[in-house]
C-alpha cells in the first residue's frame, strides 16, 4: 500500500473545520458540503486500499495498521452513522412496540446492570463513539463517565452533546487508544465497551488493559462483535459475508465467540460469563437485533426509520451521488455510502443466518488480590 493519508488530529481538524458543529444527528448535507473535499477524497482513497484484492488476504496487513484503518473509516462514516441512527451506533433486540431508541436504551442498561455501576462511581467507556451510551450511564447510574476514543472527530462531537444535554460535570471525553490506554493502573470502579472492542487487532490485549486500569474486585462488561459457531470458514457466502461486513465496518479481522471469551478469562478476569443476546428470544426481545436494518419497503416512523428503508437507501444513495456530481459532496462519498449499505446487508444477512452476533456479552471481575 502507498500514499496512505495518515488519520493525525491535524488532518481531521482540517478535514472537518468547516463542517457545521450542530446538536443535530441528522444534518448529513451540511456535514458533507463543509467537509474539506480534497482530504475526504483521500480518506477515502486510503481506506479502500486497505481492501484491495481482500478476498484473498486474511487481513494480516489492516489487523498490523489497525489504527489508521479504523480512524480513517470513522472520518468518512460518522456523518453516514448519526443521519441513519442517531447517537448510539449499536445494536438491540426489541420488544413488540418498542422503539429503536427504547430498545437501544434498555440493551445498555443491561450492561451497566452487569458491570454493577453504581452512583458516584468512575467508570470507563472503551470506544465511546460520540458518547451516546457514555450520556446514557450518567442519566441511568449517576457514574462519572470518561469515554476513550482514538478519532478526533468523534471527540468532538461528543463534547457537542455533552454541551447540549449539560454533562460537562459528569463525562470527560478522552483521545487514545484502547490497545494503549492513557490512564494509571487501577484508575476506575467499573469498565464497559459496547460493539467497540471488535477493532482491537488482538482481543486479550485490549481485554488486558481494561483489566489493568479497573480497579481489583471491579467489573469489566462488554458487548462484543463475533463470527459464532455456525459460521463455516470453508463456506464462501460465509466469507463473502464476513468481508462485508469488516469492510463496511471498519474491522481488520472479526473473531469467533470463543476467541472472546478466552481472551477475557485470558486477560485476567474471574468467573467470567457469556452470553449471546442476539438469540434471547425471552419476553420483550421478539424482535431481532437487525430488523432495524431490514426495515421493509418504506417506513414513515421517522427521518432515521425512513433512511434505514429500501426507498430511504435509494433515496439517500441518489441524493449522494446528485451531491457528488455537482461538486456539493466530495468525491469518493458515493463509494462510502456503497460499502456502509453492502455493510447493512452482510450484518442483515449474517444475522439470519446466525453466523454473526453484535451482542456477545461477556461480564467478568478482576480478583481483589
Amino acid at each position: 500500500m502507498s500514499n496512505l493519508l495518515e488519520p493525525t488530529p491535524e488532518l481531521s481538524q482540517a478535514l472537518h473545520e468547516n463542517v457545521v458543529a450542530d446538536q443535530a444527528a441528522s444534518s448529513l448535507v451540511s456535514r458533507l458540503r463543509g467537509k474539506n473535499k480534497e482530504l475526504q477524497t483521500q480518506s477515502v482513497d486510503t481506506y479502500e486500499q486497505f481492501w484491495k484484492g481482500s478476498e484473498h488476504n486474511n487481513g494480516d496487513a489492516r489487523t498490523s495498521m489497525y489504527k489508521t484503518l479504523t480512524n480513517t473509516y470513522y472520518n468518512l462514516a460518522t456523518d453516514f452513522y448519526e443521519y441513519g441512527w442517531g447517537e448510539c451506533f449499536h445494536f438491540a433486540r426489541r420488544s413488540i412496540g418498542e422503539t429503536l431508541r427504547e430498545s437501544i436504551r434498555r440493551h445498555e442498561h443491561r450492561l451497566f446492570d452487569a458491570a454493577r455501576i453504581q452512583p458516584g462511581m468512575k467508570v470507563l467507556d472503551v470506544g465511546c463513539g460520540v458518547g451516546g451510551p457514555a450520556r446514557e450511564c450518567v442519566r441511568y447510574t449517576g457514574a462519572h463517565v470518561t469515554g476513550l476514543n482514538n478519532n478526533d472527530y468523534q471527540i468532538q462531537r461528543a463534547g457537542i452533546y455533552a454541551d447540549k444535554y449539560q454533562q460537562r460535570d459528569h463525562s470527560a471525553f478522552v483521545k487514545g487508544d484502547f490497545m494503549n490506554m492513557p490512564f494509571e493502573d487501577n484508575s476506575f470502579d467499573a469498565v464497559y465497551a459496547i460493539e467497540a472492542t471488535c477493532h482491537a487487532p488482538v482481543l486479550k490485549d485490549v481485554y488486558s488493559q481494561m483489566f489493568r486500569v479497573v480497579k481489583p474486585g471491579g467489573y469489566f462488561a462488554i458487548y462484543e462483535w463475533c463470527l459464532t459457531d455456525k459460521y463455516d470458514d470453508s463456506n464462501e457466502e460465509h466469507r463473502r459475508l464476513a468481508l462485508a461486513i469488516e469492510h463496511g465496518d471498519g474491522i481488520a479481522k472479526l473473531f469467533s465467540t470463543r476467541v472472546a471469551l478466552q481472551a477475557a478469562r485470558d486477560a485476567g478476569f474471574e468467573g467470567v460469563t457469556a452470553q449471546d443476546l442476539a438469540h434471547d428470544t425471552a419476553v420483550g426481545n421478539e424482535t431481532p437485533w437487525y430488523k432495524d436494518l431490514d426495515v421493509g419497503f418504506v417506513s414513515f416512523g421517522g427521518l432515521q426509520a425512513f433512511a434505514r428503508s429500501r426507498v430511504g437507501r435509494v433515496f439517500t444513495s441518489n441524493a449522494v451521488k446528485i451531491l457528488e456530481k455537482v461538486g456539493i459532496a466530495p468525491a469518493g462519498t458515493v463509494k462510502v455510502q456503497d460499502f456502509l449499505v453492502d455493510a447493512a446487508d452482510g450484518l442483515v444477512d449474517g444475522g439470519k443466518l446466525e453466523i454473526f452476533t453484535p451482542m456477545y456479552l461477556i461480564v467478568g471481575r478482576k480478583p481483589l488480590n
